[in-house]
């Protein structure tokens, strides 16, 4: 990003869902993307302020979608990567289950929409979240900011708790001990570590 680009807040955000609808309108499709991480939790929870850039999938009309996504990095001063499909490698063999994910909004919003965008649930978020947890110690990495406020926003008070949501997307195979250990020094009681 340049000194003078826009931040992925969520109105930044939202506007780059616009331009991306328009673009889609022009060229007589309707699209639909999944959004995941940060921007997920700006879109549905208000959790964050900003983020880096937007993960989402898309798996129609990919080479339409990169090819709008570059014009829009252009007006708007970002990297080309700012939508990237990154998270591909995080997904669980859930995502495609009711409870995984919903329509956050359709662009434009009052004629026929030319852009969908689906979010993921909170809880799906925090499993992924968990999944691909970052650790510099506890307090060092965004992901452990993020799957605080994914807790708080869930109820989550312990590490037992956690690890279920996270066994709810991913089977225990994949949850490695370094995110079994993240989330129990996360949920440590005050003044106990693990």
């Amino acid at each position: 990003m340049t000194a003078e680009s826009r931040s992925f807040d969520r109105s930044t955000i939202e506007v780059a869902f616009e331009r991306l609808a328009e673009r889609a309108a022009a060229a007589g499709k309707l699209v639909e993307i999944s959004v995941y991480g940060g921007a997920a939790l700006i879109l549905t929870l208000d959790a964050r302020p900003a983020t880096r850039d937007v993960d989402a999938v898309f798996d129609s009309d990919r080479s339409f979608i990169r090819g709008a996504a570059r014009s829009i990095a252009e007006e708007f001063g970002w990297d080309d990567t700012w939508l990237n499909d990154g998270v591909k490698g995080f997904l669980s063999a859930a995502d495609g289950a009711p409870e995984a994910k919903r329509l956050f909004r359709t662009y434009p919003r009052a004629n026929a929409p030319s852009l969908r965008v689906f979010v993921a649930s909170p809880e799906y978020l925090f499993a992924m979240k968990s999944l691909a947890m970052r650790l510099g110690g506890a307090e060092a990495s965004q992901d452990v900011e993020d799957i605080r406020r994914l807790a708080a926003a869930l109820g989550i008070d312990t590490a037992e708790r956690a690890i279920a949501i996270v066994a709810r997307y991913y089977q225990s195979g994949l949850i490695s001990p370094r995110t079994q250990l993240g989330l129990e020094e996360i949920f440590a009681p005050p003044g106990k570590t693990s």
